[in-house]
């Protein structure tokens, strides 16, 4: 059998990028709109610090406005809340995400749920999730959405996939869990208590992972032809002292066993910021009550 072949996120979400920018383009010449990204950042997290530059960097390129707030560690829950309650109420700001993690004072979900949901361009909060649940709309979380469009570009046709998902988070697991079952695919969703792990996976026609534990998913937990998408992103010291990037999945095994995979790095991360950006110009559409320009 031949080696998996690789699904480029990277490549994948430079075209969903040149494609929002387009749009952003269109949105701004027919209608006069610039869509507003806000992304608050409380604290000085380094991996923090490099995604919310990144997500500045590439709102730029797309055309968009930029209401980053860059916040000290020692923010009060009560001040941030009043920070996002401003973002709220300014028509020119269409996404707000707050990034996290959060410093351990300072209540995740209440803050989440302080976002306008029009504007949680990250999709966590419970209105989103419920639309989600519904099938009703609503703005997608951006890691799911972001892995659904790798599995469409590797796999015309979902209908009927075994897929199991190793990860039942409110971030990843469970909302792609839902667009599964939306795309026809019968779906498992794994956790810490789940028994008998390894042999659940091999059943998977799909296999998606977002646990965090480096290099946990061996070869021979995979289907042979299976789909691997891992979402995983872990430190790991290698022999000589480095630091280097990998994923939830034992690549080196994987790509023997698989039909596609994709890579840490290079895999889901980079649909995940793709797919915020689209889901800031949609919100800026929906907003302003204005079609979601074709291209």
């Amino acid at each position: 059998m031949s080696k998996a072949r690789l699904i480029d996120g990277k490549e994948i979400a430079a075209k969903l990028r040149k494609t929002v920018a387009a749009q952003t383009l269109t949105l701004r010449n027919s209608y006069g709109l610039v869509p507003g990204l806000a992304a608050v950042l409380v604290g000085e997290d380094p991996a923090s610090q490099i995604y919310i530059r990144n997500k500045e960097t590439h709102a730029r390129e797309m055309g968009m406005n930029n209401f980053s707030r860059k916040l000290s560690k020692n923010t009060s829950e009560a001040e941030l809340l009043k920070i996002v309650s401003k973002l709220n109420a300014n028509p020119e700001v269409n996404g707000i995400l707050v990034q996290q993690p959060l410093p351990t004072f300072i209540d995740a979900f209440t803050v989440i749920e302080n976002v306008d949901p029009a504007k949680d361009v990250d999709g966590f909060h419970s209105f989103n999730l419920g639309a989600l649940l519904r099938g009703s709309g609503g703005l997608v979380p951006c890691t799911p959405k972001g892995c659904m469009m790798l599995l469409e570009t590797t796999l015309s046709d979902l209908n009927g996939a075994n897929a199991v998902v190793l990860g039942r988070s409110n971030i990843v697991g469970k909302p792609l869990a839902q667009l599964l079952l939306a795309a026809n695919t019968t779906v498992t969703i794994t956790h810490s208590h789940t028994r008998d792990l390894p042999e659940i996976c091999r059943n998977a026609d799909i296999l998606i992972s977002a646990i965090g534990q480096p290099e946990l998913i061996k070869g021979h937990w995979i289907k042979p032809g299976a789909i691997v998408l891992d979402v995983g992103i872990n430190r790991k010291k290698t022999k000589d002292g480095k630091q280097i990037l990998v994923g939830d999945v034992d690549f080196d095994e994987a790509i023997e066993i698989a039909s596609a995979i994709t890579p840490v790095p290079g895999g889901v991360g980079p649909m995940t910021i793709a797919c915020l950006l689209e889901n800031t110009l949609i919100a800026c559409c929906q907003q302003n009550g204005v079609p979601v320009p074709e291209i």
